[in-house]
This record gives structure tokens, C-alpha cells and sequence, in this order.
């Protein structure tokens, strides 16, 4: 089992937040991404960061959204769509949106629209 599993997502989400606004976009851009991904609205987000719920609770609890299987490219080295670990993907989708997020791409592309 990977250490990320059970990093409470309350610990990252702040860097998450620092990464998109360094680059010019928003906290609420972000929970935008976040509820595209997982389904948890800005309630259901608050909750779990004030929980302190684990990368795998998180995860468990969320309804992916049907189009995540849409999220390609590589992070840390990595494709993300090649991942054969479930949790471990889904937290690389995130990441993968982030990065797009903070690179400057429209939220049209980040949320997969068409």
C-alpha cells in the first residue's frame, strides 16, 4: 500500500490551493475541479477537510464522474490512464487536473467538456 493512501487529503489540499493561485487561478476553480471529479459539493468537500479523511476515504466516498476515464497524459513520470492500482490512479487523475488547472488551461478542457 502506497504512504499517499493514508496522507489525510485535509494536509494537501492547502498545497493544492497555493499551486493554482501562484499560477493566477482561484481556490473556487479548484473545488470546481475537486466537485467535477468526485461529486463532493463545497459541503461535502468542507466536511471531509475538516475530518481529516485519508487519500482513501476520500476516494471511497466519492462518485467519479463518468468522464474521468478522459483524463490522459503523464504525472511524475508516469501515464496516468496506464495506473493498474484504482485508488492510485484516481489520485493521479487529480493531480493530473490540478497541474492542468495551474498550466492555464480553459476549464472547458480540464472539466473534459465538449
Amino acid at each position: 500500500m502506497s504512504r499517499i493512501f493514508t496522507v489525510t487529503f485535509a494536509s494537501v489540499y492547502p498545497l493544492y490551493v497555493a499551486k493554482v493561485e501562484r499560477k493566477g487561478r482561484t481556490k473556487a476553480e479548484l473545488d470546481q475541479v475537486i466537485e467535477w471529479l468526485t461529486g463532493f459539493d463545497e459541503a461535502a468537500l468542507s466536511r471531509h477537510l475538516a475530518a481529516g479523511t485519508t487519500f482513501e476515504e476520500f476516494f471511497a466516498d466519492a462518485r467519479l464522474s463518468p468522464d474521468a476515464s478522459l483524463i490522459t497524459g503523464v504525472v511524475c513520470g508516469v501515464r496516468v490512464e496506464q495506473i493498474d492500482d484504482p485508488l492510485m490512479q484516481k489520485i493521479r487523475y487529480l493531480d493530473k487536473l490540478v497541474d492542468e488547472l495551474a498550466r492555464g488551461k480553459s476549464m472547458d478542457k480540464v472539466l473534459r467538456t465538449s
